[in-house]
């Protein structure tokens, strides 16, 4: 089973530091975010990782070059201009192949154990078009996304509702309607889910979306705490 890590963003709200380095790269406890992510993908039995960027997309790839010193396979998928999320997945689906694959977002930590997420492991690969990892609503983000009944995630404003972490399972087929071009990937999901065809799961450990430098600041006393 392969990975995406999607790290395309400008990180605009985390300038200066993101005015010369991409925001993966921006470091946390002494290592970029990105870091963990792939150091945690290789704890759970992923190998092979595909990563897409475009804001000064090309210190990402001279800092982790293949993968090699990680003991994993990185390849990339460039856009130049951002593409959005599901625009992002699309052009990399080509390098993803024809069966579900891990997807996280760039710009979070988290101590997400994805071994129970990678098929490879499990044995039980999804059998909807996406299943979605979901997290208590943070304060920056009260009123959630999506509701999650017996394991169906339903885009239902009347239950009450998770945010959307950022991890996913996705199937190819999810995208089998879309055209090349920047689109968001939450309409894609939501029409997915009227049809019934997106699980979930509610994940109660640690989950920063690091997009400010005050979300920033709690990753660092985080990851103080446990060294």
């Amino acid at each position: 089973m392969k990975a995406m890590i999607l790290a395309a963003g400008k990180g605009e709200r985390l300038r200066p530091l993101t005015l010369h380095t991409p925001k993966p790269l921006v470091r946390a406890g002494g290592s970029a975010l990105i870091e963990y992510h792939l150091r945690a993908l290789k704890t759970a039995g992923f190998t092979e990782v595909v990563i897409n960027h475009a804001w000064l997309g090309q210190q990402i790839e001279d800092f982790l070059g293949d993968g090699r010193q990680l003991g994993l396979c990185i390849r990339y998928s460039p856009e130049g201009e951002p593409l959005e999320t599901g625009g992002g997945i699309f052009r990399a689906l080509s390098l993803l192949g024809d069966e579900p694959f891990l997807v996280v977002n760039g710009d979070i930590w988290t101590d997400c154990d994805f071994t129970a997420l990678n098929s490879s492991r499990s044995g039980a690969p999804i059998q909807e078009l996406a299943h979605l990892v979901l997290v208590d609503n943070p304060l920056h983000h009260p009123a959630g996304d999506f509701a999650l009944v017996d394991g169906e995630v339903r885009d239902d404003a009347s239950l009450p509702r998770l945010t959307y972490s950022g991890i996913a399972v996705l199937h190819p087929q999810l995208f089998a309607t879309c055209s090349e071009g920047a689109f968001k990937l939450a309409p894609v999901l939501r029409d997915a889910m009227a049809k019934g065809q997106v699980t979930g799961e509610h994940f109660k450990g640690r989950w920063v979306d690091v997009g400010t430098h005050e979300r920033l600041a709690e990753v660092e006393r985080i990851l103080a705490v446990k060294s």
